[in-house]
């Protein structure tokens, strides 16, 4: 099954070529310098037909990184919308740095040296690309790695198994202090646009992301449960959204108001879509002289006051629609002083006048 041939090159150079042969699929050959290279090679290989490894092995050379990418592009990312631009730029710096590479010849050691050239590049008109951005691209590729696996049977084992994750940093925590607050509210109810002072009330009660927000329809409101209900969601999952206090008087209001032929809570000009807030909000925390925030600050703005409102990690977790409690981790200082305020209240309570 498994033959080395011994070649001497007009220089002189000494190379072994090993051959697997196997009836039924094309040879697998691979010339190495050394000859020791070449048996274990061989032996291995010997090793997977006896496994039943052996076309997934031929496989996985037979396809290139860059046939991986092209098809995962065209397959796979029209099923993901809201990250369909993101990642086909993302895969197609792989692709460029490794497209000619057949899968079976890409190791965890050569993605790491590309990761790491990454990291060190300079972005057009700015700084070096975050731990956390490059660890996105990464990710990117390990996924159409996982489709190559599990889908097209392309290869057995993904070569970013193996790899680690470079450390990022705890996410922003921006939230607004209570002059902040009022000054951007004022700022919103000030506003040309009408939709602006309502979408924000609402981001900062609920926690609810921009894309979903601006999206909402009215069929996905339940008023008289002060609900409303997000269909696509960032985790995929149907989530529902209570609405309290001024957040439930506003959207009460919207419906009192709407025109029963739109179907959008915050429609756009014509009616036809939904609002793009950026450039209203934009001018909004300008006019509010409020430095380093951005629409998604709310969300932030809503987990932080939930925690120094006393809710517990899983509690703001449930909120936000986090699946894991680690994304919560960056409002614990918040909720640990809310707890020493509760304890210390206690404790004057109890032993307040108490001086021994």
């Amino acid at each position: 099954m498994a033959s080395i041939q011994k070649r001497v090159s007009k220089q002189g150079n000494v190379s072994y070529r090993a051959q697997v042969r196997r009836k039924g699929h094309p040879p697998l050959t691979v010339t190495f310098d050394r000859k020791t290279d070449a048996q274990k090679w061989a032996a291995d290989r010997e090793a997977d037909i006896r496994q039943g490894r052996h076309f997934k092995y031929a496989s996985a050379k037979s396809h290139t990184l860059g046939e991986m990418v092209d098809r995962y592009i065209a397959d796979i990312l029209p099923r993901k919308p809201r990250s369909k631009l993101t990642q086909t730029g993302q895969l197609n710096w792989w692709k460029d740095e490794l497209g000619d590479y057949a899968l079976g010849d890409v190791t965890a050691n050569l993605i790491a040296l590309k990761r790491d050239k990454l990291l060190k590049a300079k972005k057009r008109g700015d700084g070096a690309r975050s731990m956390s951005t490059v660890n996105r691209y990464v990710a990117a590729l390990s996924h159409a790695f996982t489709i190559a696996i599990k889908e097209w049977g392309w290869l057995e084992v993904s070569p970013i198994a193996t790899l680690s994750k470079l450390p990022e940093p705890q996410g922003r925590v921006r939230f607004l202090d209570d002059d902040e607050r009022t000054r951007l509210l004022d700022a919103c109810r000030e506003s040309e646009s009408p939709y602006l002072y309502p979408i924000v009330v609402l981001a900062i009660s609920t926690g609810t992301r921009k894309a979903n927000l601006q999206s909402l329809r009215w069929k996905n409101v339940d008023l008289k449960r002060g609900f409303f209900f997000l269909e696509d969601t960032k985790n995929k999952d149907r989530q529902g959204v209570p609405l309290r206090g001024r957040a439930l008087e506003i959207v009460k209001r919207l419906y009192k108001d709407r025109d029963k032929k739109c179907p959008w809570l915050f429609p756009g000009r014509s009616g036809e879509s939904h609002l793009d807030i950026r450039s209203a909000f934009e001018t909004a925390v300008r006019r509010a002289e409020i430095e380093d925030f951005r629409f998604h600050d709310l969300r932030h703005c809503a987990g932080s006051y939930l925690a120094m409102n006393g809710a517990t990690t899983r509690e703001i977790a449930e909120v936000l629609a986090h699946r894991t409690l680690e994304m919560v981790k960056r409002y614990s200082h918040l909720t640990e002083t809310h707890v020493a305020e509760v304890v210390e209240r206690m404790n004057e309570k109890i032993f307040g006048d108490d001086k021994t």
